[in-house]
């Protein structure tokens, strides 16, 4: 192994410093946005830290009294919960079998180009399509069926990555199993299945992350607090004619947070599925 001088790792560390710096720096100021009065956020020059702290947008926000902002706030959080728990849990199942149907049959390689090739068209391309079909099924304004429609963006990604996954285990572990009388199912859900666990797990974390942030359909296809999401909410806090920049940046925090725990509890997970296809023996 080559040996490293201590000036090369003073580098690797200034560089991750300013790597995180970069990374954090954005996220540190809003939530410092989020505890400034508004006195604050306007003064000139600006102050980098308030004098008194305010956390009293976060109650707002968080409260649930009846036709309030946090109200509206926590219904909108709660919808996006749900549209993006089930639009993920819908591609990872449709994921895992097309993904390992298409790895092991190259042949048919050409069917995941095909939809790899709709997931490169511009969402407003979409729009209209999706619109009448929502409206014809009577799903406009509705929690499942944004998430249907979150579906079609997230199954070709997920596919796509379970494909690389399937393609890094050897295709020699599944002959055995099927030669000892395990079935084609069998070796799927008892053999391959477990070992691509790290890849699933990245792919749910990345389906979940996408259904998240998106905002134009949510924006195109909902209307009120039934189906309204976080981005929607966010928008519409922005959009009077007087803005609390304080409030905005408050509820960014809050929505930043549920995506923020999944991808700490799923870390481990989710390295091990970047890197699974990175070396093959």
């Amino acid at each position: 192994m080559e040996r490293r001088g201590p000036l090369f790792n003073i580098f690797i560390y200034i560089c991750a410093l300013l790597l995180a710096a970069v990374i954090l720096a954005p996220v540190f100021w809003l939530f410092i946005m989020s505890i400034s009065p508004a006195a604050d956020l306007a003064a000139k020059p600006l102050r980098w830290w308030p004098h008194t702290p305010d956390f009293s947008r976060y109650r707002v926000l968080l409260s649930t009294m009846e036709n309030s902002a946090g109200a509206a706030f926590t219904s909108s959080l709660i919808n996006s919960i749900e549209v993006a728990a089930m639009a993920t849990i819908a591609a990872i199942a449709l994921a895992i079998p097309a993904g390992w149907a298409v790895s092991r049959t190259p042949t048919v390689g050409w069917s995941l180009t095909m939809v790899i090739a709709t997931y490169m068209l511009p969402p407003v391309a979409l729009a209209v399509p999706l619109y009448m079909g929502l409206a014809r099924l009577g799903m406009l304004n509705n929690v499942f069926g944004l998430a249907l429609v979150y579906l079609t963006i997230l199954a070709p990604f997920t596919t796509w990555l379970m494909k690389s996954g399937f393609d890094s285990i050897p295709k020699e572990i599944e002959a055995a199993a099927m030669i000892d009388g395990a079935g084609l199912f069998q070796t799927l859900k008892i053999i391959t299945l477990p070992l691509a666990l790290p890849v699933v797990a990245t792919s749910a974390l990345f389906a979940f992350l996408l259904a998240w942030d998106e905002f134009f359909y949510a924006l195109l296809f909902t209307s009120d607090q039934r189906a309204k999401t976080l981005t929607v909410a966010i928008a519409d806090l922005a959009g009077g004619r007087v803005s609390d920049y304080g409030l905005i940046a408050t509820a960014g925090v809050l929505a930043a947070l549920p995506p923020v725990l999944v991808g700490l509890v799923m870390q481990r997970a989710l390295i091990s599925g970047l890197t699974s296809g990175g070396v093959k023996g």
